[in-house]
């Protein structure tokens, strides 16, 4: 099973730039640290997004995180939590917050013509 989803986006610095700030603002996390290494110039960003779910009694979380710098960006998401198997309960159509941020990325980078390039990795070890 996928558990983390990596965006790699390519494109003009003005937008690449403006991308975090254009989720953060749109989508405000709840924690948020920020730190720039001027050696490389890159910008680290965390932000993590609590989503409590109470007709199915779970919770979601979903750690992203933003590794820019003048030529790409580089955004690694990962959710935890929330309820495992099938337990009975009803599927919602709403759309959770792993969803909605992914959506806001593709939506971002195709109105301001970033080329997106998405990888998943898995937890789980391959067998030798």
């Amino acid at each position: 099973m996928n558990s983390h989803t990596t965006f790699i986006i390519f494109g003009p610095s003005t937008s690449l730039v403006r991308m975090t700030e254009k989720i953060f603002t749109d989508y405000p996390p709840h924690f948020l640290h920020s730190r720039i290494f001027e050696s490389s110039k890159i910008k680290f960003e965390i932000a993590v997004y609590e989503e409590y779910n109470k007709h199915i009694n779970s919770s979601i979380t979903l750690t992203c995180i933003f590794e820019s710098s003048s030529n790409k960006n580089k955004i690694l998401l990962k959710k935890t939590g929330g309820r495992m198997g099938f337990r009975g309960g009803a599927v919602s159509d709403d759309q959770n917050i792993e969803e909605i941020i992914k959506g806001s990325i593709i939506d971002y980078s195709k109105r301001y013509g970033l080329t997106v390039q998405e990888e998943r990795i898995s937890d789980t070890k391959e067998e030798e």
